[in-house]
């Protein structure tokens, strides 16, 4: 049985709820990554077979509200923001949690004003070794609340294996991120280590094994990004790929695949294996399951999909690159960003800015199928009222859905578990 956690009513959605126990009885494996079609007439929403709260997040949630629950009188902090939803943080901030540092790294509450006294959260993302040191130097108590997602340390894990083989470290993430910053830190203790954005960066890193770069371009270009005694000729004779959890599994992919080929080319095929570490993907499974689902969705085709989700999520950003190459599409943070069915507030992920788009709604079809998914950072309360402000501008009714995806979930003949009625 999968871990039942207890998390807040305000995270979870009935109606969200409600179809995604009918298609795990139908599908208790997992294997069917095809869409939830509810037909409402002249729209039809497609949902992605999975979207929404990960396990690893469902935990962060849960020790996060049990630390405040625990700790009356004390002050609670967080390093950062524990996962990157602005909903989530608000909820924290409003029950008196502050923040030390904001995502990108600054400084909001010294850390010469925290005590050992002080509740201090590790958030989902984990944190460097030298974070840990700091606090523990204090006298603080780092591991009561620490949120750590497990596959985080999962990552944590594989690379200290690799590294203790000799391996240097490769790691595919972004490198301003709070998870490949901590897994950074992890990896560089045991290993020379050095991160990698992506596929045109993995190529130009392929060409310097190869001689076809130079030593001053290499440095200047991973600069802030090696490990402090980082040796290109000697580190880079043995290597093996890790990745940041929430990047696109296709790009770790192909990534370890031109690193790969680089070391096959420079030392032949039959030493590979004394060269390049065969490693399985390390990416999350809800990551891999999304973006599976959004594939899935993708070729069901549509006529606009939505995305909902944190603005600064990265896992959330690479569904949003995977519908915006098919249909026109919109990374929104809730319902308030429906401001009508002729304007939409998204973040335009090229420009990295929010956008207002006019017209977004194509009003002048008789059906018009939508694609719905969030991140796994995401409440699946904010899907719902995503929902319902679109049904709400269509003026279509709250019952009006429920006894559409009744109807649904009938069709799925759950004879042997039957699902309750909605309320």
């Amino acid at each position: 049985m999968p871990r039942k956690f207890h998390i807040p009513d305000n995270y979870r959605s009935q109606l969200i709820s409600y179809l995604k126990k009918a298609r795990a009885e139908m599908d208790p494996k997992k294997r069917d990554k095809t869409p939830t079609i509810i037909d409402l007439g002249n729209v039809r929403l497609k949902f992605a077979r999975h979207f929404g709260l990960c396990y690893g997040v469902e935990n962060a949630i849960e020790i996060a509200y049990r630390a405040v629950d625990e700790n009356p009188g004390k002050r609670v902090l967080l390093l950062s923001e524990m996962i990157h939803n602005p909903h989530v943080n608000a909820d924290l901030r409003a029950r008196g949690v502050e923040f030390l540092f904001s995502t990108y790294g600054k400084e909001l509450i010294s850390l010469s004003q925290v005590e050992k006294d002080d509740i201090v959260i590790i958030p989902a993302f984990g944190t460097t070794l030298e974070m840990c040191a700091l606090l523990e130097e204090k006298g603080v108590d780092i591991q009561s609340y620490n949120t750590t997602c497990p596959f985080v340390e999962r990552v944590w894990k594989r690379g200290t294996q690799i590294g203790e083989r000799g391996f240097s470290i490769v790691i595919h993430g972004k490198a301003r991120h709070e998870e490949t910053q901590a897994t950074f830190s992890h990896a560089s203790r045991v290993a020379p280590s050095i991160i990698v954005a992506d596929i045109s960066e993995a190529k130009w890193l392929r060409d310097f094994i190869l001689g076809k770069e130079t030593r001053e371009d290499f440095e200047k270009r991973f600069s802030g990004r090696l490990s402090s005694t980082f040796c290109p000729e000697r580190d880079l004779v043995k290597i093996g790929v890790i990745n940041q959890t929430t990047m696109l599994a296709t790009e770790t992919s192909e990534i370890s695949a031109i690193l790969k080929s680089g070391m096959e080319e420079k030392y032949g095929k039959e030493a590979i294996e004394d060269h390049f570490a065969d490693t399985r993907d390390t990416l999350c499974y809800a990551t891999a399951e999304n973006q599976e689902s959004t594939k899935r969705l993708i070729e069901a085709g549509g006529d606009l999909a939505i995305i909902v989700g944190g603005y600064n999520s990265s896992n959330t950003s690479h569904l949003v690159e995977l519908c915006v190459e098919h249909f026109p599409t919109y990374f929104i943070s809730g319902p308030d960003s429906l401001c009508g069915l002729d304007s939409i507030t998204h973040l335009d992920i090229e420009a990295g800015s929010e956008s207002i788009t006019q017209g977004w709604y194509p009003m002048g079809k008789k059906l018009v199928e939508v694609l719905i998914t969030s991140g796994a950072s995401c409440p699946d309360t904010l899907v719902q009222g995503v929902v319902e402000r679109l049904l709400q501008l269509l003026g279509i009714s709250q019952s009006e859905l429920s006894k559409a995806i009744e109807h649904y979930v009938d069709s799925l003949s759950l004879q042997d578990t039957p699902l309750p009625i909605l309320d």
